[in-house]
C-alpha cells in the first residue's frame, strides 16, 4: 500500500512538473501567453488521455489550485473565464474538493461579495455562481465553516443586474439552508431583505425561483421574518406566471403542512393558500384544494384526542348548490379557531381601492365560508356590515363573488339569525346593498328554515318606507328579494302572497325602466303560477280590493307627489276588466281627486287614467253594464267641472283631458241617451263653450262629442236647442283648422238627421235660412275638400226645406267662382222637389 502512495506521490510529482512552466506562465502580463498556459494546464491534467486518477488529480489540484485562483482577478476575461471552468471542472472529478475551499471562498467573496461589482463580466459571474452551487451541492454539511463567506456573496448576487445570477443565486440558498439548517438559521435573515427585492422581478423564472428559496430559507432558517415575506407572497398571487401563483401555493401549502411553527401562523398562511384554490388555472386549484386536505388531514392527527368525538359521531351535512366535497373536519376545525383573526383584514381589503384585490377578496371570502359552515354564525354581524359595503362595489365580479358568500351563509346559518340582524337595517339603511345580500341569504336558504321567518321578511319588504323608494338599482334589487322568495318558497309563498303582491305593484308603480317593468311583470305572474292560478288576473283579483284598502285610507290628501297615486294607478291599469267589479270603491277616489280644487297636475293624470278605465271597461258588456250606472257621476261631478276656462297652459290641458274622458265614455257605449239627455243642459254650455276654447285639440274633440251626442240622441232632441247648437257650429266652419272645419261638416251631416218629423219648417223657415246660408259660404271655399264635405251636407240637409235651399243656392250661384257645386247641389235639390 505504501507503494502505492508513492507511486501515486511520483505520478503527481510528474503532472506537476510537465505543467510546472505553465504555471509559472501566468505570472506574466502577455494575455496570450497566459491564456495558452492555462488551456495547457487543462490539457495535461483534466483533459490527458487516458483519464488521469481522481486522487492523482486531487493532489494536482491542491497544488494548482492557488495559481488558479489568482486567474479569477485577471485583467483579461478570456482568463478568467478558462480558470473559473479548469477549477470547476477539477470540482466535479477530485474526491475531496472542500480541500479548495479555504483558498476559494476569500476568491469568490472578492470578486462577488463587495459592496460594488468587481467581476464586470455577467457570464463569469453566473460561473462563479454556478461554482458555488456545485460546491454546496458536493460538499454539503461540510461546507458550514464558511456560511459567513457565502452569505456575504448570496446577499450581492441575489439581486445582480443579471437575472441568471439571481435564479442560480437563490438555487445556492436553497441549497445551504437545506444541508446546514444549524449553521443557516445564525443568518438566514440577512437574506431577507434581497430576495423580498428579488421576488418583484421582471422575469417570472427569477420570481418563481425566489419564491420557493424563501420558502426554505424560513423552513430552515430563522421564522422571524414570517410577517415580512406573507405581504409579499400575497402579492404574487396577483401574478400573470402561472408558474409563480404555483410556486407561492407549493410554498404556502408546505409551511402549512412541516412548518415548525406553524400554528402561529395559520391565521396569516391559510388565507393564501384558499386564495390560490380560486386561482384561473384549474392545476393551482386542484394543487391547492390537495394542499388544504393534507393539512387539514396532519392537524385532524396532532389534535386526535381533543377532536376525538367530532372524528367519532361528525354528523352528515348537506352541502351548498354547486359544491361537490366538504373540507374535512380538520379544516373546518383549523378555519373556525382562525375566522375571528382572518375576517376583519379581509372585510377590510373588500373595500380596498385596487380592483384586483377586492376581487381576490371577494373570492377568498366564499372559500372561508365555506369551510366555516355553520361557524359563520359568531361572526354575522361583522360580516353582513362587510357584505352590504362590497354588495355596492364598481366592479362586478366583487358583487357576483359577494352573492354566492351569502348564499353560502343561508345556506350554513339558521334565518331566525341572519333576518334579527338584517332586518332592522332593511328598514333604515334604504340601501341596495342590503337588499342585495339579502336576497343572497334567502336563495342560499333550505325551504323549511325559511318558512318560520318568511311572513317578518315579506311584512319588511312591503313596509312602505321599504318598497316605496323610487330608485332604480334599489328596485332592481328589491324585487330580486321577492324573486329569491319565489324561487327558495315556492308553494309557501301563498301565505304571503298579499305581502308579495303589494310589494310588487309598488315597484311597479314607481319603476321608470322599462325592463325593469317587464320582469316586475314576470314576477306577478310566477307568483300567480306558484300558487296554481291560471293566469294573473285571478292573482289581481284576490288581492286588489285589499291593496285597494290600504292606500285609501288618506286618499283625499293626495297631492302630484303623492306615492300612492301611481300605485293606485298602476293596480288598476294592470287589473283590466276587473275594475268595473271594484267601482264602488274606485270612483270616491277619482271623484275627489278630480275636483277642481286640486292640484292641475293631479287631475291631469286622474283624467288619464279614468280614460283608460273607460276605454277598457268599453271591450266587454259585463264590463260596459257595471261602469254605466256611474257614467253620469264621472260626467256631472268630474267631467263637467273640469271642462270650465281657466288661463294657463295646465287649465288648457285639463280640459282637453276632460273632453277626451268624455270621448271615451260615449265612444265605449257607456252612456246611454237618457243618460246624455238628463245632463245635457249643463254638457251643451260647456261644450259650447269648448267650441271655442285655444287649444286646437280640444276643439276637434268637442266636434266628434257633439257630433257622437247628436248620432246618440237623434230626434229626441227639442229644436230650440238645435237652434241653439247650429250658431256655434256654423262659427267653427271658420276655424283655422281645415281638420276641425272637415269635422264640423260631419257633424252637420248627423245634427240635420236629428230633426223631428213634425219640424215646422214654416215656424222656423228664419233658422233654415240662416243655416243654409251661412253654409253655401262655404260651398266655395278655395279647399275642395271643404267643398265637398259642405256640398255632402248640404244634400243632406235638402230634404228638410228643398224649395227654401233651391231659392238660397240661385240666389249666390253667380257669386261663386265655380258653378261646378253649386249647379250639383241644384241638381239634387231639383230631384226632391219633383
Amino acid at each position: 500500500m505504501a507503494d502505492n502512495v508513492e507511486s501515486k506521490k511520483s505520478e503527481v510529482a510528474g503532472i506537476l512538473q510537465a505543467i510546472a512552466r505553465h504555471i509559472n506562465c501566468l505570472s506574466e502580463n502577455n494575455r496570450i501567453t497566459k491564456k495558452k498556459a492555462l488551456e495547457s494546464i487543462r490539457k495535461e491534467t483534466l483533459g490527458k488521455k487516458p483519464a488521469v486518477d481522481p486522487e492523482i488529480l486531487q493532489g494536482v489540484f491542491e497544488s494548482v489550485v492557488k495559481p488558479l485562483l489568482k486567474c479569477f482577478a485577471d485583467n483579461v476575461e478570456r482568463c478568467r473565464e478558462l480558470a473559473i471552468d479548469i477549477v470547476s471542472d477539477f470540482v466535479d472529478v477530485v474526491p475531496c474538493p472542500e480541500a479548495c475551499l479555504p483558498y476559494l471562498m476569500p476568491t469568490v467573496v472578492q470578486r462577488l461579495g463587495n459592496q460594488e461589482i468587481v467581476e464586470s463580466s455577467e457570464e463569469l459571474r453566473l460561473s462563479l455562481v454556478c461554482l458555488l452551487v456545485k460546491i454546496t451541492n458536493i460538499t454539503k454539511k461540510k461546507l458550514g465553516p464558511y456560511l459567513d463567506d457565502l452569505v456575504n456573496v448570496l446577499q450581492r448576487t441575489i439581486v445582480d443586474p443579471f437575472p441568471d445570477v439571481r435564479r442560480e443565486s437563490c438555487k445556492c440558498t436553497c441549497l445551504i439552508a437545506r444541508f446546514i439548517p444549524e449553521h443557516f438559521h445564525m443568518q438566514s435573515e440577512s437574506l431577507i431583505k434581497p430576495l423580498s427585492i428579488c421576488i418583484s422581478h421582471q422575469h417570472a423564472k427569477v420570481r418563481t425561483q425566489c419564491i420557493l428559496t424563501i420558502g426554505d430559507v424560513l423552513q430552515f432558517g430563522s421564522h422571524k421574518p414570517m410577517d415580512q415575506v406573507i405581504s409579499h407572497l400575497a402579492q404574487r398571487l396577483f401574478d400573470q406566471s402561472p408558474q409563480v401563483r404555483m410556486a407561492v401555493t407549493d410554498v404556502v401549502g408546505g409551511w402549512l403542512l412541516d412548518f415548525v411553527d406553524r400554528y402561529s401562523f395559520h391565521h396569516k398562511l391559510i388565507p393564501l393558500l384558499l386564495s390560490s384554490q380560486t386561482d384561473e388555472l384549474p392545476d393551482i386549484q386542484n394543487k391547492a384544494f390537495k394542499l388544504w386536505d393534507e393539512i387539514g388531514a396532519k392537524y385532524a392527527q396532532e389534535n386526535e384526542e381533543e377532536l376525538k368525538d367530532q372524528l367519532d359521531f361528525g354528523k352528515m351535512v348537506d352541502l351548498p348548490l354547486g359544491e361537490t366535497t366538504r373540507p374535512n373536519l380538520g379544516c373546518r376545525t383549523l378555519m373556525f379557531r382562525n375566522l375571528s383573526k382572518i375576517l376583519p383584514g379581509l372585510l377590510n381589503d373588500l373595500t380596498d381601492w385596487t380592483t384586483s384585490n377586492r376581487i381576490m377578496s371577494a373570492k377568498l371570502l366564499r372559500m372561508l365560508l365555506l369551510n366555516s359552515e355553520d361557524h359563520t354564525t359568531q361572526h354575522m354581524e361583522k360580516l353582513l356590515s362587510g357584505m352590504y359595503r362590497a354588495c355596492g362595489d364598481e366592479e362586478r365580479e366583487v358583487v357576483q363573488q359577494i352573492l354566492l358568500s351569502a348564499e353560502i351563509v343561508g345556506f350554513f346559518v339558521d334565518p331566525e339569525i341572519y333576518w334579527k340582524l338584517v332586518n332592522p337595517t332593511v328598514r333604515s339603511a334604504q340601501s341596495p346593498g342590503v337588499l342585495m345580500t339579502l336576497a343572497g341569504l334567502i336563495r342560499g336558504s333550505k325551504p323549511e328554515t325559511l318558512q318560520p321567518q318568511l311572513m317578518s321578511v315579506c311584512q319588511a319588504l312591503v313596509d312602505p318606507e321599504v318598497c316605496r323608494n323610487e330608485q332604480t338599482s334599489y328596485q332592481v334589487e328589491l324585487l330580486s328579494c321577492i324573486q329569491a322568495i319565489l324561487a327558495t318558497s315556492k308553494e309557501q309563498c301563498s301565505e304571503v302572497s298579499l305581502q308579495l303582491f303589494t310589494t310588487l305593484v309598488t315597484l311597479l308603480a314607481l319603476a321608470r325602466d322599462d325592463d325593469l317593468k317587464t320582469r316586475i311583470r314576470e314576477g306577478i305572474t310566477s307568483l300567480a303560477k306558484i300558487q296554481g292560478m291560471e293566469d294573473n288576473s285571478a292573482l289581481y283579483r284576490a288581492h286588489t280590493r285589499q291593496v285597494l284598502d290600504s292606500l285609501k285610507g288618506n286618499y283625499e290628501q293626495w297631492t302630484n307627489f303623492s306615492v300612492e297615486r301611481p300605485i293606485f294607478d298602476a293596480l288598476l291599469t294592470e287589473s283590466g276588466v276587473l275594475v268595473s267589479e271594484l267601482l264602488t270603491d274606485i270612483i270616491p277616489v277619482i271623484r275627489v281627486n278630480l275636483h277642481p280644487d286640486k292640484d292641475p297636475e293631479l287631475r291631469l293624470k286622474f283624467f288619464s287614467l279614468l280614460s283608460r278605465l273607460v276605454m277598457k271597461a268599453g271591450e266587454s258588456e259585463g264590463a260596459r253594464l257595471k261602469f254605466g250606472d256611474f257614467s253620469l257621476v264621472v260626467v256631472k261631478e268630474m267631467i263637467v267641472p273640469n271642462c270650465v276656462w281657466h288661463g294657463g297652459r295646465t287649465a288648457t290641458a285639463i280640459r282637453t283631458t276632460a273632453i277626451s274622458c268624455l270621448w271615451a265614455l260615449l265612444q265605449s257605449g257607456l252612456l246611454t241617451a237618457e243618460q246624455v239627455s238628463s245632463v245635457i243642459g249643463e254638457l251643451q254650455t260647456q261644450l259650447t263653450s269648448l267650441l271655442e276654447d285655444g287649444s286646437r285639440s280640444t276643439r276637434l274633440i268637442t266636434c266628434r262629442v257633439i257630433q257622437r251626442i247628436l248620432a246618440l240622441c237623434g230626434s229626441t232632441f227639442d229644436p230650440d236647442r238645435l237652434h241653439t247648437m247650429y250658431m256655434e257650429l256654423l262659427k267653427r266652419m271658420d276655424d283655422s283648422s281645415n281638420e276641425i272645419r272637415i269635422a264640423v261638416a260631419k257633424t252637420f251631416e248627423t245634427f240635420f238627421k236629428c230633426f223631428p218629423e213634425d219640424y215646422d219648417k214654416g215656424l222656423y223657415k228664419a233658422h233654415l235660412e240662416t243655416l243654409y246660408r251661412g253654409l253655401l259660404i262655404h260651398l266655395d271655399d278655395p279647399d275642395s275638400n271643404i267643398q265637398q264635405a259642405v256640398l255632402d251636407v248640404l244634400k243632406q240637409a235638402a230634404p228638410l226645406h228643398p224649395h227654401l235651399l233651391l231659392e238660397e243656392v240661385e240666389m249666390v250661384r253667380h257669386k261663386h267662382r265655380s258653378f261646378l257645386f253649386c249647379d250639383e247641389l241644384i241638381q239634387h235639390v231639383k230631384t226632391l222637389t219633383g
